[in-house]
């Protein structure tokens, strides 16, 4: 996968549903969910991208209003904040399932929280990027080796991470 480029990068964000943060021990969003929308929704749109030229470089994460969604204060909604990299200076076309279209800013990319660029041999924050990237492209091969016709169950996944924890025996909180 390439790096990003900053000039070039847009994001947009699927709405998954409402999540609550303040009750300890409560799940915090419908995991199968999660599941169905990467691998009916995202991963169609991103291959459709990527099959066309459009992009070369793609993330998610799910954030809500405080970690960067462009939502209203009152927006208790989860979202999958999906970021591209764009091959041409123009806008990749999304589906109309996708919300909240804007340019990136080069400052808003400019930074990843947790990670010191200074550490980097190159001490380019893009370099960090490209892996986040692969991190996004490793999940959608995982999720693409099991059958369509299928709910698949959170422990499959699950025990793909164990084997990427296993590695370093670094625990994730």
């Amino acid at each position: 996968m390439d790096k990003p480029n900053f000039d070039r990068m847009w994001e947009t964000f699927i709405r998954i549903g409402e999540f609550d943060i303040i009750t300890p021990n409560k799940p915090f969003i419908d995991v199968p969910k999660i599941i169905q929308i990467i691998r009916f929704k995202i991963n169609p749109m991103i291959s459709r991208l990527l099959e066309d030229g459009v992009i070369n470089w793609y993330c998610f994460l799910i954030h809500g209003k405080d970690s960067g969604v462009p939502t209203t204060r009152d927006d208790n909604n989860a979202y999958f904040h999906i970021r591209v990299s764009a091959v041409e200076d123009k806008e990749p076309s999304f589906p109309d399932y996708c919300i909240m279209t804007r340019k990136i800013k080069r400052d808003w990319v400019s930074s990843i929280t947790g990670i010191n660029k200074s550490l980097l041999k190159n001490e380019e924050i893009e370099e960090a990027w490209r892996i986040i990237g692969e991190q996004t492209e490793w999940l959608l091969n995982m999720l693409d080796i099991y059958k369509e016709d299928i709910e698949l169950p959170p422990n499959q996944i699950a025990q793909f991470y164990h084997f990427f924890a296993n590695m370093t025996q670094i625990g994730i909180l």
